[in-house]
This record gives structure tokens, C-alpha cells and sequence, in this order.
């Protein structure tokens, strides 16, 4: 190949390079401005009026309640108390625990992350110390998508203390007329033997922000090192040229 072609070839491919690198960056800053907006809606969705019990169950799409802040009132099915492991809160390694909570004057059921609850480490089959009292109750949180899930090999585990809780599978085994596409984060003060500093939802628009910039200087790299190992010789090359076709 000439040098000709070869500096052809390798100025397309800078182009190319730059023009990729500009896009993701591109791509990358309206990811944070899809999430920003997502945020927005979050607080919006937070600073509305809180949802009733009736509220819920009368909804088209109970989805669209998700963040909206709700009070209900109801009744704890303790014996269906269920405790997802290796959960933290403060740094530290616990429980999150579930109580389904059946809902005053009516027969549906929604899952209540009550809050989070340590873990004896001697004896990692025992239950932590959580009141669960038997009256009827008002619990105010928001509202949420089922629990997380950890990684767990094998099959799903069941019992008290699980890794993680699949709503259908759960009402499958209880019987319970569990709304299956929503639970309910309990907010408040410290009670019951459990803990509510739930973290704040983070979507990562820093995150975007931070890859755009890289993207970004690295088609700023493109351009400087094609300009000096390309550009800057021929400039060079040209001077020198000028320089001996000088009279004497």
C-alpha cells in the first residue's frame, strides 16, 4: 500500500473512531436525561396525595401507583412472616422483613417490607425479636415493586428465612389473595425491633454523566494524536520543501 492510501486509510478510520466515540457519548447523556426525568417523576409521583386501601384495588394499572405514598390500615398475618437473608441496612447484614398485611374490610392482601432486623451469626436459624402486634394497625410507606432479588443457585428456597420471595409462587403456597404486582415499603421511625432507613432510590444519572465525559475525551484523544503523527509531519514536510526551493 502507497503512503498515499495509507494515510487515506488511516484518516477514515480516525473519523470513524471520533464519530463513534461522539455517539456514545451522545447516547450516554440522554440516558441521564431519561433518568433525570424518572427521577422527576419519582418526587412528583412522592409529593401527591397519599393512596387509600381503595385507592389500590380500585386501579386500572396498580403499576402506575409505584412511589406514590400511601397509608393503610389492616392487620398483620404474622405466621406468614417471611425473612429475606443477607440484607443490609447501616453497613450491616441482616433480615428485610415481609409481614402480608390484610387489608381492613376486604379480602386482599398486600406484602409489607416492614423493615430490616440483625441476624444472630451464631446461630443463623434463629428468628430476630420483631413485635408484630395483633390489633388492627395503620401502616404508612410507599408504594413499591416486589422485593429484590439476590443470586441463588438452585431452587427457590421456602420457609421463614429465605434469599428471596417470588409474590406468585408465595401466594401459590399461602392461599392468600395477594396483590401480586405490588408490596408496600413501610417508612417511620424505628419500631418493632426493626430499622426503616431504607436507601434512597439511586438511578446512576452521575454515573451516565461520568462514561459521556470519557467518551467524549477520548475522541478529543483521536483527534490530537492523528493530528500530530498525520497532520503535523506533512506540515513539517511542506515547510522544509518551501525552505530549499528558496533562492540563493
Amino acid at each position: 500500500m502507497s503512503l498515499r492510501w495509507r494515510r487515506v486509510v488511516v484518516g477514515m478510520a480516525a473519523v470513524a473512531a471520533v464519530a463513534l466515540a461522539v455517539s456514545l457519548g451522545r447516547w450516554q447523556l440522554d440516558r441521564a436525561a431519561q433518568k433525570e426525568a424518572l427521577a422527576q417523576s419519582i418526587r412528583t409521583e412522592g409529593s401527591k396525595a397519599a393512596l387509600t386501601a381503595s385507592d389500590i384495588l380500585q386501579a386500572t394499572r396498580r403499576d402506575a401507583l409505584v412511589h406514590r405514598t400511601v397509608r393503610l390500615q389492616g392487620r398483620w398475618l404474622a405466621e406468614r412472616t417471611v425473612y429475606l437473608d443477607n440484607r443490609q441496612m447501616q453497613g450491616r447484614v441482616g433480615f428485610f422483613v415481609l409481614t402480608p398485611l390484610q387489608l381492613a374490610d376486604s379480602p386482599s392482601v398486600v406484602l409489607v417490607q416492614r423493615g430490616w432486623a440483625p441476624r444472630n451469626f451464631e446461630n443463623r436459624t434463629a428468628l430476630p425479636m420483631v413485635q408484630t402486634p395483633k390489633e388492627l394497625v395503620f401502616v404508612e410507606g410507599r408504594m413499591a415493586p416486589p422485593p429484590s432479588k439476590l443470586y441463588e443457585p438452585g431452587p427457590s428456597s421456602v420457609g421463614a428465612i429465605r434469599q428471596n420471595l417470588d409474590l406468585a409462587q408465595f401466594q401459590e403456597e399461602t392461599g392468600l389473595p395477594l396483590l401480586q404486582d405490588l408490596s408496600v415499603v413501610q417508612t417511620g421511625a424505628a419500631n418493632e425491633g426493626l430499622l426503616r432507613e431504607w436507601p434512597e432510590i439511586n438511578l446512576g444519572v452521575d454515573k451516565h454523566y461520568g462514561y459521556a465525559a470519557q467518551w467524549f475525551a477520548l475522541a478529543a484523544l483521536i483527534v490530537a494524536l492523528y493530528v500530530w503523527f498525520q497532520l503535523r509531519p506533512l506540515l513539517f514536510v511542506s515547510k522544509d520543501s518551501h525552505v530549499s526551493r528558496q533562492p540563493e
